[in-house]
């Protein structure tokens, strides 16, 4: 019984750094490509660069690298922001989904 609390205890904390990391970087992402028309572009570089460390902490190089670069160009090159920004969307979240498990009774 002791095995099963303990696989259960990790896939829920797996699961919860996931939702802290990823989720949380794709729901910003998705603020602010959808709302960009009221934001300052250094308003978006911030959140950009919050979103690249998000990527970076769950092990997720190559969208932390995209964002990063997004978080730049958007200060200067609005065409090349967003064609950063939808490639780093794209690799987000690519390998790191959890994959859900059947629901397990802990007594």
């Amino acid at each position: 019984m002791e095995i099963s609390r303990k696989k259960l205890r990790e896939e829920v904390l797996k699961r919860i750094k996931y939702v802290q990391t990823c989720v949380l970087a794709r729901e910003m992402c998705l603020l602010v490509r959808t709302n960009r028309a009221v934001l300052d572009p250094k308003d978006v570089h911030d959140i950009c660069l919050s979103i690249s460390n998000l990527c970076k902490e769950t092990g997720c190089e190559e969208p932390s690298e995209l964002c990063s670069k997004a978080a730049e160009a958007v200060l200067t090159d609005e065409g090349k922001y967003l064609e950063l920004c939808a490639q780093s969307c794209m690799k987000c979240g690519e390998e790191r989904r959890p994959k859900p498990k059947r629901a397990t009774y802990v007594a």
